[in-house]
Parts: structure tokens; sequence; C-alpha cells
């Protein structure tokens, strides 16, 4: 059998878990169609030509994965969002397979979500063979393979389609000065620390405040990259070299990809190359905490739609509170699925005569975590140090770890009141 798809004319098209084709030189990529109707991926397989692969579902498809390149075409049972977000799992864990989807109906909002969940292209049936072909090597130009995940036996397995992403949090303030990136920062430093006492996959901070973030400078680093060099690498960019670019808060082993350096920088950077880095460090992080600047943008926007939670941080103080209130009517335009936004108040005892129950009932919301008011956090910042470490005994670091406690559970040996 031959293959339109491989650089070298009269290779056999490579198939999943199948090795090297007939010639002996290394496959350059596989082609395979993904589809739960059988007459569908039978019809768009032999558009596509001689050895194309078909599959009925993707966990049948990730379980031949060794690491070899694959474009697959999604037929038209993914226009569905829910096959869609099982495609966007596996898309994310493996960077050696790129998608393209063949829809239906092309609408706008079918293509927003597809090219949101990783697809390269999205092409409307009745699909012509040669824009098919054309679009299977542009996708397949992009890909690079990967080293297949060693299982008991020495045999390679695929991923399980439902896991391996890690969570997203987003830290939001729609008020400067509510100490949003002090909770961040001690937050992504607490659960680092848990994860490596447990050998879980690493946690990553992410500073999205593009003109002024200040992560960097709070745990006293000096950072060689920042979020600049990821976007300018987007084309190439993947688990490998993203982790060559973040740097290491070493007391913690938190891993930080800091804000541009210039805040000129802020306008070359736009909300899906903030999306793409997001899905990338997700897939190698078991956790992923962004700080983000005081206010919405689409880098903003973007974050809070993709987030697992959303932590919406407030002071107490009379334009704080407006200003939550004004946010939460904002997300609730939005259709921010209200169950994954989580209030925090900070300096929530601090004797400026209000009343956190009577805030609560002005937001309509209550406060999933009460952070106290206390000099050991200016001290902390000034010295480059996070609270949790610099001061780990006080109010603040320990209402820090009950927050903790609402994403991952303490470790064990640490002492809850």
């Amino acid at each position: 059998m031959t293959s339109p798809f491989i650089g070298q004319p009269g290779e056999a098209m490579p198939r999943p878990g199948g090795g090297a084709p007939a010639g002996g030189g290394a496959p350059a990529f596989a082609v395979v169609v993904v589809d739960a109707d059988q007459a569908a991926r039978s019809r768009l397989a032999m558009q596509l030509g001689q050895g194309v692969t078909p599959f009925g579902s993707l966990n049948e498809l990730a379980a031949r994965l060794t690491g070899q390149p694959v474009v697959m075409v999604l037929g038209p049972s993914f226009n569905d969002p829910d096959q869609l977000a099982i495609a966007e799992q596996l898309i994310s864990a493996r960077r050696e397979v790129g998608a393209i989807m063949v829809a239906t109906e092309l609408t706008t909002d079918l293509l927003q979500k597809a090219l949101r969940a990783g697809v390269k292209d999205v092409l409307q049936l009745p699909v012509d063979s040669g824009q098919l072909v054309d679009a299977v090597r542009r996708v397949a130009a992009s890909l690079q393979p990967s080293s297949p995940p060693a299982v008991a036996g020495g045999q390679a397995a695929g991923p399980e389609v439902d896991g391996g992403a890690g969570k997203l949090i987003t830290v939001f303030s729609t008020k400067g000065g509510a100490g949003k990136s002090v909770i961040a920062t001690n937050l992504a430093v607490t659960m680092a620390m848990r994860a490596k006492k447990r050998g879980d996959k690493p946690v990553v901070l992410v500073d999205a405040d593009l003109q002024f973030g200040d992560i960097a400078v709070m745990l006293k680093l000096s950072p060689q990259h920042t979020i600049v060099q990821a976007v300018s690498a987007l084309d190439r960019l993947d688990a490998n070299l993203m982790q060559n670019l973040l740097i290491e808060h070493e007391p913690s082993g938190l891993l930080v990809l800091p804000a541009p350096l210039e805040p000129a920088f802020a306008d070359q950077i736009g909300a899906e190359d903030v999306r793409r880095i997001i899905d990338v460090l997700r897939s190698f992080c078991s956790l992923v905490v962004v700080d983000t600047p005081a206010y919405f943008n689409d880098v903003v926007l973007t974050l809070i739609e993709d987030s697992d939670d959303v932590l919406l941080v407030a002071g107490m103080d009379i334009p704080n509170i407006k200003n939550v209130k004004i946010g939460l009517q904002t997300l609730k335009l939005l259709g921010t699925p209200t169950e994954k936004l989580r209030l925090i108040l900070n300096r929530a005892d601090s004797k400026v005569r209000l009343d956190v129950t009577e805030v609560e009932r002005t937001l309509g919301v209550k406060a999933d975590s009460r952070i106290p008011s206390d000099v050991v956090v200016p001290q902390a910042v000034n010295k480059g140090a996070a609270v949790v470490i610099d001061a780990p005994k006080s109010g603040v670091s320990k209402a820090i770890e009950e927050l903790a406690d609402q994403f991952s559970p303490a470790p064990a040996g640490r002492k809850k009141k």
C-alpha cells in the first residue's frame, strides 16, 4: 500500500503501533479517522486513500499510541460538545497528536469551540479530497514524536483519555491592592510543597499580569526567561521546551513562568497565546495557578472560562466590595458557572467597621476563605519570601493552608485545628 501523506513517495502509511513502513526507515506520521458512525469514518478513510486506520472511539486510538506523530481526522460525531471535550483531553495530553475535524455544518460557535479544544482545522461536509489531504499535511508538519509511557512488561501504552491534564486555578480581583498576588503566590507555594512531599507532578505559577506582574520579585527570583519567550516559541512549544523556560522556587519546588520584564511586551501576547501555554503546562503539571491583572480583558476572560476554579479576592473596604459586586454581575452575564467561583475575603479581621456577614449579604456570596490581617505579610513580601515559609505559624499561613485543603488534602503529619 502507498500513502500520499509520507514525505517520500511510495512509503506505506504507518499505523499506530505498527512500526516502520515496508521500506525500513522511520515513519513520518500516521493518519487515522475517528468516528462512532462506521459509514462516516469509512467515507473519510476512502477519501484519504490507502494506509489510513479507522477507529470507532478515541479510547481505541489512545491505547495504540506509541509516541509516533499521528494526524487524526475527527468525524461529524465530534461536533457534539461532550465528544469534543474528550478529544481536547487527548490532544492536550499527547503532543504528537494533531487533529482536524469535519463538521456537518460549520458555524462560528463550533469553529471557536473546536479551535479552543486544540483542533487545528475544521472542514465542512461535503469536503473535497484534495482539501482534506492538504489539511492533513499542514497538521503533520507541526507534530513532533514523543516518548511513549512505559508499562509493566516493557510494552508501550497510550494514555487514558480522561486523565492527565492538571487543574487550572485563576486568582482574580476587580481592584488593585486586594492582596491577589500574595494569595496566588502563597497558595501556589503551599500546593507545590504538598505535591513535592507526595511525589506528585509539579505545580506551576503563571504571572498573567502582563504589564506589572510582581511574582518574580515577591519570590526573589531572577528569571532568564518569561512568558514572552513562550509566546515566541508557540509554533514548536511542547512540555520539554516549556520546562526549560520555567524558573524554580527552590524552597518549595514551585515552577514559575514570570510576566514580561517590560510593560510594552504585553501587547504582543493574546488570549489564545496564553491558552496554548496553559494547555502545555497542564500536560505535565498537576496544578496551574494563574495570577491576573485587576481588570477584565481578553486574557482574563479566557482564563476564567478555562479554569476549574476562580478565586475572587476582595478587600475589606467599600470601593473593593463595590467592584467585586460589579465583577460578579459581569461574570454572571458572561455565563460563568457560579459553582467554580470562590470568594476570598482578605484582611477579613480588619477593624474597619465592616462586618463580614454584611459583606457576604451585599455580594450574595458566602466567603469560601477568610484571610486575616497580619504584619508578617508585608515583612515577607519585602524579604522576597512566601509567608507560608517565612512565618508558617502565623494566622495568614494557617488560613492559606485551609484554603489549599479545598483543592488538595493536607499531607499526613500536618495537624489541623
